[in-house]
């Protein structure tokens, strides 16, 4: 038995591979594009996240449907008992209820988060020549517009039901700037925990037991001073409880110099504890 083997020599084939010195100087002729910038890249992460509500707009349900819901429900349940009567209770729970369902949404950045290391993508992330941080910080600022849009339901829904911020335009716009802010700075609390926890339900089941008692033992629905005295040291001192209570004011017309300062030195503190945990576990994942 015999088999016939066909060969072909290399002279022979229509395309001749480039010698090694070719190569090099096709690939440096062009001029390579500059590295993205820090801001340029977080920025282009930013847009990814808004580009994933696009695709699945039902992720805006949390920003819209949810605050509507928070405000109907608990001013007009507890409206008349707490305040004699909805009008009256409203001036006071709408900043809070603002506050607590800002917070409360936050929660999602982790899941987010968890969601992509899941599928791989962050492992596409880390070959990138971009700044370290701009994935984390693009899911941030992509849902401060998630943040944004929840406040401006909440506004309206207020407005119609006889919320009156005597602070004028200029006070909400204050109100809602710290508000931001500090949104911005407690996401990454939950950013460490969508790097730490294994999967969504984990991330979903920490993130309740952190802002159900952060949120509830505060200032969002009544005034401290009908509190026990224990439980009104810690109401008073709560993070929560300072930017409620700027933000109530500063809508109001008022100006909080403490309880603003209070807001952002908290959020300074949230970015860099949590921001430099957030991003040795990232480098380590």
């Amino acid at each position: 038995m015999s088999t016939a083997t066909t060969t072909k020599d290399a002279g022979d084939l229509e395309f001749e591979a480039p010698r090694a010195g070719e190569l090099a100087a096709l690939l440096v002729s062009a001029e390579r594009p500059p590295r993205p910038g820090a801001w340029s890249a977080s920025l282009t992460f930013g847009w990814r996240a808004m580009l994933k509500i696009k695709h699945v707009p039902e992720q805006l349900f949390d920003v819209t449907a949810f605050p509507i819901m928070m405000v109907l429900m608990y001013t007009y349940l507890f409206g008349g008992a707490i305040a004699g009567s909805v009008d009256a209770y409203i001036q006071f729970l709408l900043p809070g209820i603002l506050t607590m369902s800002v917070v409360m949404i936050t929660m999602y950045t982790g899941v987010a988060v968890n969601n992509d290391i899941s599928k791989g993508v962050f492992d596409r992330f880390r070959t990138l020549p971009i700044w370290r941080p701009a994935p984390m910080v693009g899911y941030l600022l992509g849902d401060v517009v998630r943040y944004l849009i929840a406040s401006v339901v909440m506004l309206a829904v207020g407005l119609i039901i006889g919320y009156r911020p005597h602070g004028g335009p200029v006070g909400i716009v204050l109100g809602i700037a710290v508000l931001m802010v500090f949104s911005f700075a407690f996401s990454w609390i939950w950013t460490m925990f969508g790097l730490l926890l294994r999967t969504e339900k984990s991330v979903m089941g920490v993130s309740m037991m952190v802002i159900f008692p952060m949120t509830f033992l505060s200032n969002v629905f009544v005034d401290p001073r009908t509190m026990p005295g224990w439980l009104q040291a810690f109401v008073n001192n709560s993070p929560v409880t300072h930017v409620s209570t700027a933000v109530r004011e500063l809508m109001a017309g008022n100006w909080p110099a403490a309880d603003i300062a209070w807001s952002l030195g908290w959020s300074a503190v949230l970015v860099v504890v949590f921001g430099t945990v957030t991003m040795r576990l990232y480098n380590r994942k």
